[in-house]
């Protein structure tokens, strides 16, 4: 077996794996990165890329659709092999040669195969040429394995060979007619996605839609999706699922009814990729989330084992993956190099924003953009708090912006330091909006000086004004 030494190892060649050896190569060390499927990880190929491609043609056709003028210029209905093919080249149509060579002009060693963690500081590479290689860090093993879908255990689910988020995001058909199990934000995008593309949905949401949103958010999206023919029920629980030999899905319910698709989308969460990495080796639990410390170390996993993005459960977003990766690609380089570890909040090293400060878009219709504590997370978490809504289409930007804007923004103010903790909007295009309030909860402003941080107008940003004055000076 052939034995090669870095100075760290990273299981997982997606966005977070791919910036935390990018961090520790321009750090100055050596690093390697392993990877069993394509480079670019979930988010190039299955997620985040894709999805949005699907999605955003039907967004601009929706928004000329609402404009006099523009809506008398649209002749025809969206072309779904257009939309399809679009998203086939946001996902690189699934070959990662664009990817590796990225990895090469960095100066970061691919091996491509399963990676497991073998003795402290090592990794075993199973190639797919069946050739096995032991990699050797000399200062870190950083694990960024991701995520896959959970696939609960409903009776019939499984051998009804159902859909997760990935066969969704590659679909090379619409079908006629797709339920989906699960209301999070897989569930309400892809059920936006194919109503556009012509699929009849039935979304069975047993805990709401949106259930972790502001509850405005999750109302709104619901009300736009049964407008445009989704049939949306809420608390329905799907306790069977059988497909035939003509392929027909049938799910059967709690409360007794039996919805008939051509594919089911299961969306209820996700579990992650640690179930065969070695874990069991260095005495952690195969198939378990890694708990880290706030240097995203894993706790009893030794001074040289890390874990960063979903895999760890902080937060399962993309970006704030990323974010975690360039800490912990900092920290790596800074103790190799016997440098000051800045490990207090909001420190070069640490991912203080995960704990109250990650923005989020759900690209639905309306967008969903948030950040930080809801209403109720802030006053569960004991804060004392103020809430501030406001009609987002009372504002004149938003008139301007598309006619009958319906949309909500909110404000939770923390009373005691007189500063945002949680900010969402909902309503067409706030996706782009969102960073200054990021910025603001981030940057810990006081309410005072926001009243000095004047929106242009005639723009939605000016909703920020309005707010304050309903908080008032």
């Amino acid at each position: 077996m052939t034995t090669i030494e870095y100075d760290v190892v990273v299981i997982g060649a997606g966005p977070v794996g791919e910036n935390v050896a990018d961090r520790v190569v321009r750090g100055g060390l050596t690093a390697a990165i392993v990877e069993r499927e394509l480079v670019g990880g979930e988010c190039s190929y299955w997620a985040c890329m894709p999805t949005k491609a699907l999605l955003r043609s039907a967004s601009a056709l929706r928004a000329a659709r609402q404009l006099p003028g523009a809506r008398e210029a649209v002749t025809g209905d969206l072309d779904v092999a257009a939309v399809l093919g679009r998203r086939d080249s946001f996902a690189s149509h699934w070959q990662d040669d664009g990817q590796v060579s990225w990895l090469e002009s960095a100066g970061i060693a691919l091996h491509r195969g399963h990676g497991r963690i073998s003795s402290a500081r090592t990794v075993e590479v199973a190639g797919v040429d069946g050739v096995t290689t032991r990699l050797t860090a000399r200062h870190a093993v950083v694990v960024a394995t991701g995520s896959s879908a959970l696939l609960p255990d409903i009776p019939g689910l499984r051998e009804a060979a159902p859909w997760s988020s990935r066969e969704a995001a590659s679909a090379g058909s619409v079908p006629r007619r797709l339920a989906i199990i699960g209301g999070g934000v897989v569930a309400a995008e892809m059920a936006t996605a194919f109503a556009a593309l012509g699929s009849s949905v039935t979304v069975l949401a047993r805990d709401g839609l949106l259930p972790s949103a502001e509850p405005f958010a999750g109302e709104l999206v619901t009300e736009s999706l049964r407008e445009a023919g989704v049939s949306v029920r809420l608390g329905a629980e799907a306790v069977s699922v059988e497909r035939d030999a003509s392929g027909v899905v049938r799910i059967g319910t709690a409360s007794g009814e039996r919805i008939e698709a051509d594919e089911v989308l299961v969306a209820v969460g996700r579990t992650p990729n640690t179930q065969d990495i070695g874990l069991d080796g260095i005495g952690l639990a195969p198939g378990a989330w890694l708990a880290v410390d706030d240097t995203l170390r894993v706790v009893g996993g030794g001074e040289w084992l890390y874990a960063a993005g979903d895999v760890n459960r902080r937060v399962l977003l993309t970006h704030q993956g990323k974010y975690q990766a360039r800490a912990v690609g900092d920290v790596i380089v800074a103790r190799a190099k016997g440098a000051k570890v800045e490990d207090g909040r909001w420190g070069r090293h640490v991912a203080t924003a995960d704990e109250r400060a990650v923005p989020q878009v759900v690209f639905t219709d309306p967008e969903i953009a948030s950040v930080g504590l809801t209403a109720a997370a802030a006053a569960a978490a004991g804060l004392r708090i103020r809430v501030v809504d406001y009609d987002l289409g009372a504002v004149a930007g938003a008139s301007l912006h598309t006619d009958g804007y319906k949309g909500h923004a909110r404000m939770v103010v923390d009373e005691d330091r007189k500063v945002i903790v949680g900010f969402t909007l909902a309503g067409p295009d706030v996706a782009e909006l969102i960073h200054a309030a990021t910025i603001a909860i981030v940057g810990e402003v006081p309410l005072d000086r926001l009243w000095h941080a004047v929106p242009a107008y005639p723009t939605v940003s000016e909703v920020w004004l309005r707010l304050l004055e309903t908080y008032g000076r």
